[in-house]
């Protein structure tokens, strides 16, 4: 008899962890989050400078809730305690908004989710020791990259792809993390175009993925700053093939003058145009990466 309670035991964890994020899921975080909208436009009328303070909170999570669908929708999985930490942060939110001490402002998803919390009694993976080669890139770490696409609010559209280049080595505790000229992948995950009504056009982009020594290495990155590179001189296609990275970065492709013009970013790196035309980051373009998450890359050292 003994036996058969452990199996039973085992079995019910195994379902547990099996669980999955659905469009579902996802379809319920946008639903809260136009709840959300409501609560802190009521609040704007009792608490204004609660309510703006609030009202950048929202804005970062309807990007992560937007992050989240791209993600779900492009590699078909989506960590359950992402989903979750957005969910609660959303909720927690709309109690602030409401005035209340609670963090969870509905019952609904209490009788639907309590099972996937028995998961975080098992240590997560960035809680877990190196692996031998291993280095691990800290939340909130900034990474410099050149845009190798241009990004058009007038021509882009959601789930567009495209990639930018790392300037400089990135480094931890002394260890090459990665090394300069390697590929990020990038994702639009919003477009607001110019119109006659509205003439700030927005592009919201995150970044999704690094490749390192031709590993790829899934990443939450956002844009923190947007600098005016200096372009890729015409030297490029005289380098031989013997020249090291650093070289070709120092050498050819030239450093950044400063803040772009008429560009501001916002939160959860959505850039926007100031002048009333559409936003436009030319080839060249460098952008500041915030590692919004840990990543582990494997040197091989």
């Amino acid at each position: 008899m003994g036996r058969v309670r452990v199996v039973v035991v085992v079995g019910f964890a195994v379902s547990v962890a099996a669980q999955t994020v659905t469009q579902t899921d996802i379809q319920r975080l946008q639903e809260d989050t136009a709840q959300a909208v409501t609560d802190v436009s009521q609040l704007r009328s009792r608490d204004a400078a609660r309510a703006n303070q609030l009202q950048m909170e929202l804005d970062d999570l309807r990007d992560e809730v937007t992050y989240l669908r791209v993600k779900l929708r492009k590699e078909r999985s989506v960590a359950r305690t992402e989903y979750l930490d957005v969910r609660d942060r959303i909720e927690n939110l709309r109690a602030r908004a409401s005035g209340e001490t609670a963090s969870r402002s509905t019952a609904a998803p209490v009788t639907t989710q309590p099972a996937p919390r028995a998961t975080t009694t098992t240590p997560a993976p960035a809680t877990t020791p190196l692996a031998r080669g291993e280095v691990e890139i800290p939340t909130g770490t900034e990474l410099d990259v050149r845009l190798s696409d241009t990004l058009n609010s007038g021509t882009a559209k959601v789930e567009d792809r495209f990639e930018a280049t790392t300037l400089v080595d990135l480094t931890v505790d002394g260890r090459l993390a990665v090394p300069a000229g390697s590929v990020m992948r990038g994702v639009i995950t919003a477009v607001e175009p110019a119109t006659r009504t509205n003439r700030t056009a927005r592009l919201t982009v995150s970044f999704d993925q690094v490749t390192v020594n031709g590993r790829a290495y899934p990443i939450r990155g956002t844009v923190s700053q947007a600098l005016e590179g200096e372009g890729i001189r015409g030297e490029v296609g005289r380098v031989g093939a013997g020249a090291g990275v650093g070289a070709i970065l120092g050498g050819l492709l030239g450093g950044f003058k400063g803040a772009m013009a008429g560009i501001l970013i916002g939160g959860g790196g959505t850039i926007a145009a100031t002048e009333g035309e559409e936003l436009r980051l030319p080839q060249g373009s460098v952008l500041r990466v915030r590692f919004d998450s840990t990543v582990r890359i494997n040197t091989g050292r």
